[in-house]
């Protein structure tokens, strides 16, 4: 690799370090960016210059956040995974059903990501939304997926990524993980009892393909006083069944 190679990578390296703060606040200014990053302010005003030439950002005052140009790629990459259309309309229908937040979940470079969202009317706010990505381990759609994903991605995973917690719920230990795993196999979903979030509780189940392997699963999140775990077990465990079945039916003659 030549020196110029070299400064390329570590430009290219910043310029996505910039969009990734970006994206993941509503607009920050120059001076914050440079701290987020560490980078000097004179290097991150120049990629900001550079990103708004190509309309990727919009500068408000002294402060920059992306442009909707972003939503045309977002869009574009959201439509093109093979459970999106089939599963659309369903998302929609568990949320109105159970009138809590509806998810499809699919795992991407080892994580769970929020493919699609539909709000019930008694939905709580959260922090979420689709294109978010979180550890795999601490949500019950992941959970979904991991339970149906071949031993060595599921290493590999593990490997890449560990365990953190994000609550003191949170399943840390491989042992325990596995141990869940072959349990939501054998019942045919999971639960998520406050691991990802203190006070929320979600159920969740996967979407198969017919050799065993998992387009990504659906999920109901809500806070934990409605949705109890005989709530969950007895009541939403036998409709996100019924739904996933019907969805896997439709992906094979879609």
């Amino acid at each position: 690799m030549t020196e110029g190679d070299s400064l390329t990578i570590k430009s290219d390296r910043t310029l996505l370090s910039i969009l990734t703060v970006l994206g993941d606040r509503e607009r920050a200014g120059v001076t914050e960016i440079a701290s987020e990053i560490g980078r000097a302010k004179s290097t991150v005003h120049g990629h900001l210059q550079s990103l708004r030439e190509a309309g990727l950002v919009v500068r408000d005052g002294d402060e920059y956040r992306l442009s909707l140009a972003f939503l045309n790629f977002g869009k574009g990459v959201q439509t093109t995974h093979p459970i999106y259309e089939v599963a659309e309309p369903k998302v929609d229908e568990l949320a109105e059903i159970s009138k809590e937040k509806a998810w499809c979940f699919v795992e991407q470079r080892g994580y769970a990501v929020y493919l699609l969202g539909s709000q019930g009317e008694n939905a709580t706010k959260t922090p979420a939304r689709v294109g978010h990505h979180r550890h795999i381990h601490q949500l019950a759609g992941g959970k979904a997926i991991l339970a149906h994903l071949p031993e060595d991605r599921l290493a590999e995973i593990i490997a890449d990524h560990g365990l953190p917690s994000a609550t003191s719920h949170t399943i840390t230990d491989e042992s325990a993980l596995r141990s869940e795993l072959e349990a939501i196999r054998e019942r045919g979903f999971s639960l998520n009892v406050e691991e990802a979030m203190t006070g929320l509780n979600a159920i969740s189940v996967p979407v198969l393909d017919v050799e065993g392997g998992v387009y990504g699963a659906l999920s109901i999140g809500g806070p934990a006083h409605r949705l109890t775990r005989e709530h969950m077990e007895e009541e939403l465990a036998p409709m996100l069944l019924g739904i996933a079945n019907e969805v896997e039916i439709n992906i094979r003659h879609w």
